[in-house]
Formats: C-alpha cells, sequence, structure tokens
C-alpha cells in the first residue's frame, strides 16, 4: 500500500471543491456537527417552479431505475405529480434491466438513445467518472445530486445453510465451506448486484469478517436483482445480498432466509444514490434543481408511515415492479421476518428515505465506498479520492434545493462528514485516517 499516500486519499470534514481542476463552484459547509432528526419533516410548499419565473431550461430528462424499493423516491415523483409541480412534466423513470444496462444508458445519455441520471448504486458514479466500468474504459463524469436511502439490504441465504442459523456472526460459514471443499466442491457462489458496488461492499465485508476470504474462499458473481430468487431456487448460488423486495420474496417463498439486514452490518448506512450525468447538468442548471427538488419531496413523502402502503401499492403495479405487495410492504414498515424464525417489529434500522439525514449526501461515506474498491481492487490505490469526491458529489446543490423546498436549517447538515463509522465487528472507519483504516483490515485484494 505504498502508493496510498496520505495526501492523496484523505478527506476533511467540511472540504470543498473550490480550487479544484475538475470542479469549480462547489460549496460545502464548515465543520459542526450534523444535526440528526427523527422523522421527516414536511418542506413547506412553495410556489412551482414554473411559476415563480425560475422555469427550467428543459422540461423533459429520461431517469433510469432498477425494480428495488430503494427507487421509490424517483416512482413517487413521478406518480404523485412532483416532478410536474416543479416544471418538469416531461420526465420518464424507465425500468432498467441491470446494472450493467443502466450503466450503458447512463453511458449512452438520453442524446444517443439513452438515460440522463438514474436511481443508482452509490460507488458507481464514482466508477463512471473514473472510467473503470464504462464500455469504452474512458470517464463519463457524474453527479451525486442526493442519496436516496440508508438501510434496507440483506444477505440472504439458501435453505442448506438452514441448520447454520447465520447471522452478522457466520463463523460456522467457514468450516461449512472447508468441509463442502474437501468433499469436492469446486465452487461455492454468493452473489451481488454489481462488482464493485453496495451490495458486494457488504457482502465482501461480512464473510471478511468472519474470517472468509472473499477473493478465494467463495466466488463473489453478479446477478441482477430481480433473477437473485429464481436463481437461489434453481440452486446456481448459495447466498445473495441484494435489496429489497427480493429478500422478502425468498423468504416469503420458502426458497431461504435472511442471515442478517445491512442496518445490522452498519447502522444507517448509505445506500443508493440519485445520480444524473454532469454534462446534461451543467446545461440545465435549474433543470436539475428541479429534479433534485421532487426526489427530495418525494423522499419525505415515502418516509412518512401513513403513505408506506400507498408507496408500495404503487411500485408493486405492472409498469413498475410487477411483484406482489406482500412481498414489499412488511420490510417497508419495519416488519421483518428473517425466515428462520426471527422476527422484528418495528424495527429501527429499516430502509430509511429522509430521517436521520439519509437523503443528504455525506461525502465521508463517499470516502468509505472508495476506500472499499480500493481494498478489493476495483480502483486504483492511488486514485486522488478527494479531488474525485469533490468533483462528483453535488452536497452543494442538495442544499440548495432543501432550501429553496423550505427544509427546515437544523435538518440541513452542516458537515461533509458524519463523522466515525463503527461496523458490526466493531470496527471503525474514521474519514480523516481512511488509509488507516484500510491497513487495519486483515483481509483484502490490495
Amino acid at each position: 500500500m505504498s502508493k496510498l499516500s496520505r495526501r492523496k486519499f484523505i478527506i476533511t470534514a467540511g472540504a470543498t471543491a473550490a480550487g479544484t481542476v475538475i470542479l469549480h463552484g462547489c460549496s460545502s459547509g464548515g465543520n459542526q456537527t450534523a444535526t440528526t432528526t427523527t422523522s421527516p419533516s414536511p418542506a413547506t410548499s412553495p410556489a412551482p417552479v414554473a411559476a415563480s419565473g425560475d422555469a427550467p431550461e428543459v422540461t423533459s430528462a429520461k431517469l433510469g431505475f432498477i425494480a428495488l424499493t430503494d427507487s421509490a423516491p424517483l416512482i413517487i415523483a413521478k406518480e404523485k405529480g412532483f416532478f410536474d409541480k416543479y416544471g418538469m412534466t416531461g420526465v420518464e423513470v424507465l425500468k432498467q434491466a441491470s446494472w450493467p444496462v443502466t450503466r450503458d444508458n447512463l453511458e449512452l445519455g438520453s442524446g444517443g438513445g439513452g438515460i440522463d441520471g438514474a436511481h443508482i448504486l452509490s460507488p458507481m458514479p464514482y466508477q463512471m467518472t473514473l472510467g473503470t466500468i464504462t464500455k469504452t474504459k474512458q470517464p463519463v463524469p457524474m453527479y451525486i445530486l442526493a442519496r436516496l436511502n440508508t438501510n434496507g439490504q440483506a444477505i440472504s441465504v439458501g435453505n442448506n445453510y438452514k441448520d447454520l442459523n447465520l447471522s452478522t456472526d457466520a463463523k460456522a460459514l467457514k468450516g461449512a465451506l472447508e468441509k463442502a471443499k474437501a468433499g469436492g466442491k469446486q465452487e461455492t457462489k454468493f452473489a451481488v448486484t454489481f462488482p464493485g458496488g453496495t451490495h458486494d461492499m457488504w457482502m465482501r465485508y461480512w464473510l471478511a469478517a468472519n474470517g472468509i476470504d472473499p477473493t478465494g474462499d467463495v466466488s463473489v458473481i453478479p446477478v441482477p436483482p430481480p433473477q437473485m430468487v429464481a436463481n437461489m431456487k434453481v440452486g446456481n448460488m448459495e447466498a445473495f445480498c441484494v435489496g429489497e423486495p427480493w429478500n422478502a420474496q425468498l423468504v416469503n417463498q420458502k426458497a431461504g432466509y435472511t442471515a442478517l439486514v445491512t442496518g445490522e452490518l452498519w447502522a444507517d448506512h448509505p445506500e443508493k444514490a440519485f445520480t444524473i450525468r454532469k454534462d446534461w447538468a451543467d446545461q440545465n442548471p435549474k433543470a436539475t434543481k428541479a429534479l433534485l427538488m421532487a426526489v427530495l419531496e418525494a423522499q419525505q413523502w415515502c418516509d412518512k408511515a401513513e403513505n408506506k402502503e400507498e408507496m408500495c401499492n404503487i411500485i408493486s403495479q405492472d409498469k413498475w415492479f410487477k411483484v406482489p405487495v406482500t412481498d414489499i410492504i412488511g420490510r417497508s414498515q419495519g416488519q421483518i421476518d428473517f425466515g428462520n424464525g426471527r422476527v422484528e417489529k418495528d424495527f429501527p434500522l429499516a430502509m430509511k428515505f429522509w430521517a436521520n439525514n439519509a437523503s443528504y449526501p455525506y461525502k465521508s461515506h463517499d470516502l468509505w465506498f472508495l476506500t472499499e474498491n480500493i481494498r478489493w481492487g476495483y480502483i486504483p490505490a492511488d486514485t486522488d479520492t478527494k479531488t474525485v469526491i469533490d468533483a462528483v458529489n453535488r452536497e452543494d446543490l442538495w442544499k440548495e434545493a432543501a432550501t429553496a423546498l423550505g427544509v427546515p436549517a437544523a435538518e440541513i447538515p452542516t458537515s461533509s462528514s458524519r463523522g466515525v463509522e463503527t461496523f458490526f465487528d466493531g470496527v471503525k472507519f474514521d474519514p480523516e485516517k481512511p488509509a488507516d483504516y484500510l491497513k487495519s483490515l486483515k483481509i483484502k485484494k490490495a
């Protein structure tokens, strides 16, 4: 890790992007502690953008989504008229078959028959900006405008591991894997949704924390979210990490059980993001702000307990998920049947769209994702993480949209960092010392 210089591999809470060659005009808050809220506070209702004399440059945009519960803010913004409210009357929210398809369509852009923005795995805009996952291997600069949610994913395993009763503690799994290998089993497949994406990071962290090397003891393979349950049922893999509703569906079809929900791995962890192509946003700053205001209002709406049932009924429709609402609603309301006899009611680490600053795109969280991508060899160890985070993470635009939406100042974080994060195994990530964190990890590829 000699290339991993502290100069390049560090972020300071409240650091700004001003002066970087990649991005000009970014601003961020100071170093005060972010204010935490326990429940979403509805924003006041400002005049629609189109009526305020600040109409967007264009009224249409193409946004992609994957059939996962955390895409709900984009779908609700469309269904409840929030895009229209802010002058974006021609927004299309388009289903994508997989994360590689989302990537390809973002690379094309709407001008090339693709899309302008998307519900996306938080690391992917960075991978695209760096050019590590694009088809051409050339950078496609992206912006992260908001975090769409925290928590709400899970690691589920097949019934063949039922006797192990796996949880965050999966040390018994290591013995089972060694026994299977000694018995002649050549490969054990654990599925994630995209290399270097959030689910890949959760799966690898869980395995490594339990002494299992994800680069040698098992094969970590990518599978599109909607195909997870079907593949598990026919034995193509023995475990998967994915968002809802696919873990609940696995349990409902009695094809396996949930070992853990990811909030147990890292409480209130960041998950999906709302991303948009940099060139589109730079050409259409007012339209970008309008889109963001609509999504933030939708996040507030989705997080209200009284709206959960309606949200689930909407997204379950054939034109969106084409999934029974019974596979979606329980975990959305914090009622989690793990499928192994464990049932949680009013679970505090269920998916959040707005509460506890869930929507705010903390730069410290993006630094963790990049650090883990370095850990597993997805991006170079000498990546200038501060510069790329300042280029991609547009927390300044989030603040502008939230202020325009009437979000109380107390609910707008004043720091780019949420501070030191603690994982289920006691490991801590200090965003001031990412190199120290990486050095402390026993199992890694880098």
